[in-house]
């Protein structure tokens, strides 16, 4: 095997590769293989979602051979998760596993279903010791279609697949292994799914590590509006908040008016760094561990954290996806010989562990037309209301190596667990959404019944109906509401029934872990008499 690396490039993006649905997918696709093949680093590890073509896979695989000759693509539901990994270094190890909890196979115009999500897997070994491997993770949790709003049915799916990734990293940390977890977690930054990952398993976001004050949401959302900081400029989301979604810079997020100006042959259009930006924000994620660290003789830090890939199509003008890629670079800290930390590594010459400021790149010499929002606040960012780009002064806290290091070691108060009420809050949105799916239960199979009854009634029907034409009718009517029923019929018998198991095994996780932070015993549901033990 090669030299042991001392630095680790990572990659996250979500490629919008929807077939049929996603526009001028092939040409994106390729070219995202054609970036990654000649991007400055190296990277090292590449994670993908929404890559749901093997065809765009294969593409992407064709242009990064010789850089990431390992990859593999992951099968999983009726048409696939989208999921795919690729590596510098051999995968010794690779599999999915699909979210227990995953919407609803009646919301078929949604999908997410339908491809299966779940947390693709893969063991790569980087050195020839037992502990010298990566576990990597690639997810893409269920999307946030209702907003995230208190009332939002799909809040449960998204806080129990996030309960189920922390425990596959935290699995991973337990077996002394370096632990990456990657993807489109569609979810904001300090929110519940947020916090469940980080406490419930030994890695934090890197991109918080390098930028504590970043934002927790875009600009209007309620916990970013607490913060009562300055609405953000395009150029502050990017370099300092990580915003690598729903921002101005990608032409996906332009009115119809925008995306004409775009094209084979038209000239570059870009939008100037101090347009304001109210929507961008992090769904992205890049979440760390540090390895064994005793094991290893020092542990894996986070040097550097970007948003990446936002560079045009070179013909067709329009940005590379719908989302920009987070990057990472990991470096190993030793340990000193007497097991004490040395002095912390320069970072980009400096010595501070602040990464250089990375602006990000769009050619050239034409502006989009600002839209309203930027034509009522032109004034606003005149005056300095909005956040520019981050100053010296507001990176000057990062954490050293040292501190990083420190950190996983304990010798810095770090929660390991949530506080009960959040514990508390996950059980009462359960109990909540268990009564909607118990009631959807019931309602579909009253459906079938009904469905049932009135088939029988139009075949009476039929036998005494006065012409043929009313005989087909009622042939038509007692066929399709029988279809209907029984479908109904099996969702509530097979599917929801199904589900409200996972939720039974859902809520006793979280109990026992609620009792574990409390420092009690946790006692059996079953045990406490409680009615929902007989979901």
């Amino acid at each position: 095997m090669e030299e042991i690396p001392t630095e680790i490039n990572l990659v996250t993006l979500n490629c919008w590769g929807l077939k049929f649905i996603s526009k001028l997918r092939r040409e994106r696709l390729t070219e995202i293989g054609r970036q990654l093949a000649s991007a400055d680093p190296q990277p090292h590890i590449v994670a993908l979602q929404e890559c749901f073509c093997q065809e765009d896979y294969m593409s992407i695989r064709r242009e990064t051979r010789f850089i990431l000759p390992y990859g593999k693509f992951y099968f999983s539901g009726p048409f696939g998760g989208g999921l795919a990994i690729l590596s510098k270094w051999p995968m010794e190890e690779s599999s999915i596993l699909p979210y227990p909890l995953n919407g609803r196979p009646t919301a078929f115009w949604r999908g997410d279903w339908y491809v299966g999500k779940g947390v693709a897997n893969a063991k790569i070994r980087y050195g020839p010791a037992a502990k010298q491997v990566i576990e990597v993770f690639c997810t893409h949790t269920h999307s946030p279609y209702e907003g995230g709003q208190p009332d939002d049915s799909y809040l449960c799916h998204r806080i129990a697949q996030s309960w189920t990734i922390s425990k596959l990293l935290r699995g991973a940390a337990e077996r002394g292994h370096m632990v990456v977890g990657m993807g489109d977690f569609n979810m904001i930054p300090m929110s519940l799914e947020h916090q469940l990952i980080t406490a419930n398993a030994p890695v934090r976001d890197v991109w918080r590590v390098l930028h504590p004050e970043s934002s927790v949401g875009p600009a209007d959302h309620p916990a970013e509006k607490a913060r009562r900081r300055p609405i953000p400029t395009a150029e502050f989301n990017i370099e300092e908040n990580g915003a690598a979604s729903d921002g101005p810079y990608c032409t996906w997020r332009w009115t119809k008016e925008q995306q004409k100006l775009l094209g084979p042959g038209k000239p570059p259009v870009t939008i100037p760094p101090d347009t304001i930006d109210r929507r961008g924000k992090r769904l992205d994620y890049i979440f760390a561990g540090s390895g064994d660290i005793s094991t290893l003789n020092g542990g894996w830090v986070v040097k550097s954290a970007k948003v990446g890939m936002m560079m045009r199509h070179p013909e067709l003008g329009c940005s590379l996806s719908d989302h920009f890629a987070v990057e990472a670079t990991l470096a190993f800290h030793p340990l000193s010989s007497s097991g004490s930390l040395p002095p912390p590594a320069a970072i980009n010459g400096n010595g501070s562990g602040i990464p250089s400021k990375t602006k990000p790149t769009n050619a050239a010499s034409t502006s989009t037309a600002p839209d309203d929002d930027t034509i009522a606040d032109d004034k606003l960012v005149t005056d300095g209301a909005y956040l520019h780009s981050p100053t010296p002064s507001s990176i000057r806290d990062l954490k050293s190596y040292d501190a990083q290091l420190l950190s996983f070691l304990g010798h810095e108060s770090q929660s390991s667990q949530l506080p009960t009420t959040a514990y508390d809050d996950i059980l009462s949105l359960l109990h909540q959404y268990v009564a909607r799916e118990r009631s959807q239960r019931k309602w579909r199979g009253y459906h079938f019944f009904a469905a049932l009854a009135v088939t029988i009634g139009c075949l009476i029907g039929v036998w005494w109906s006065p012409a043929n034409y009313v005989a087909f009718i009622l042939m038509l009517v007692s066929s399709l509401g029988l279809t209907a029923g029984t479908v109904d019929g099996l969702m509530s018998l097979l599917f929801f029934q199904a589900e409200l198991g996972q939720l039974k095994e859902f809520e006793w996780e979280i109990m026992n872990a609620k009792a574990n932070a409390a420092g009690g015993i946790p006692v059996p549901t079953a045990e406490r008499g409680d009615e929902r033990s007989d979901w």
